[in-house]
């Protein structure tokens, strides 16, 4: 197993390099100049003008400026932005608020979308297997932005049930934000869970087991639930870091000050360095993520070795 997380690791490198070069190329290639989007109606004088650029290396080509980029990375600073404030402190402000939202988010899906996916598995053809079924599909049809601000208007603005917007009361503010970003897998998971399952049911070594005359619910806990989490489990890890670097409209419509916010005004604004360091932060939580899944699938099912 260490050898097998060792060579992950170092698979990492490759990724990361890729990955954070394609996004800063694209940043690199965004129409318009960043300093006279900062400077608003008023240009500024051509000496600070000049000044700006040669601090933020905007006169070199790309592949000087990503060498920079490299080298400050290495030592740990994601640069700063065009208002002298540090990459790693607007991480460091709101990276929390969109880890919150995104394990409100997973915590969703888990438990409703298993409860609902095994419940529908195990009662196949059943009124609530369609139910659920159709459920999900029109769940996943609708567009997020959609469903957030329908739900941001019933249940929030009408209704008067949870916070219409901010973080003002705490992890209560995270929970109609939170369903609304993990509707979409939410679904998903009840769907994958209830195929996974419903297949695993008719598996040899599940009628063995009921030969044996072990009592339903350990046939279902320990030998088809177990084996039908496998690609649950492979979701819901992969998704998490989607969830992380998938919130710009959920934090947008109920005004969170996340890191998925924060991109969106980066990008609008041309502060390359911001979108560069958070990309950067979103895909290692990706990567940190898959490495975990895989470990875990070692605990779900025995035949899986990496030695």
């Amino acid at each position: 197993m260490g050898r097998y997380i060792a060579r992950r690791l170092l698979l990492t490198i490759p990724v990361l390099l890729g990955s954070t070069f394609l996004i800063f190329a694209m940043v690199y290639a965004l129409p318009g100049d960043p300093i006279a989007a900062l400077a608003g109606d008023r240009p500024l004088a051509p000496g600070v003008v000049a000044e700006l650029k040669d601090r933020y290396n905007l006169n070199d080509p790309l592949l000087v400026q990503y060498g920079k980029y490299l080298g400050a990375l290495l030592q740990g600073d994601l640069g700063t932005d065009f208002a002298g404030r540090s990459v790693s402190e607007t991480v460091a402000e709101r990276l929390p608020v969109t880890v919150k939202l995104a394990l409100v988010a997973v915590g969703f899906e888990a438990l409703i979308g298993l409860i609902a996916g095994v419940l529908a598995g195990i009662r196949k053809d059943s009124f609530f297997d369609n139910l659920v079924l159709v459920t999900t599909i029109a769940v996943v049809s609708v567009p997020v932005f959609v469903l957030g601000f329908v739900a941001q208007i019933t249940l929030a603005l009408r209704l008067n049930l949870f916070p219409i917007s901010g973080i003002g009361e705490g992890l209560y503010s995270y929970l109609l934000p939170g369903f609304v970003l993990g509707s979409l897998s939410l679904a998903v998971v009840a769907r994958l869970t209830r195929t996974s399952l419903v297949e695993n049911l008719r598996n040899d070594y599940v009628r063995t087991a009921r030969a044996k005359g072990l009592p339903p619910r350990t046939v279902l806990a320990k030998h088809a639930l177990r084996n039908s989490l496998i690609p649950v489990v492979t979701f819901l890890g992969a998704d998490l870091g989607a969830l992380l670097s998938g919130a710009i409209v959920t934090e947008g419509i109920f005004n969170i000050p996340g890191l998925g916010r924060t991109v969106f005004q980066a990008v609008q604004s041309g502060e390359g360095a911001v979108v560069v360091g958070v990309v950067t932060l979103f895909i290692f939580f990706y990567i940190v993520f898959n490495l975990v899944i895989d470990i875990a699938y070692a605990a779900l099912d025995p035949r899986i070795r990496y030695e």
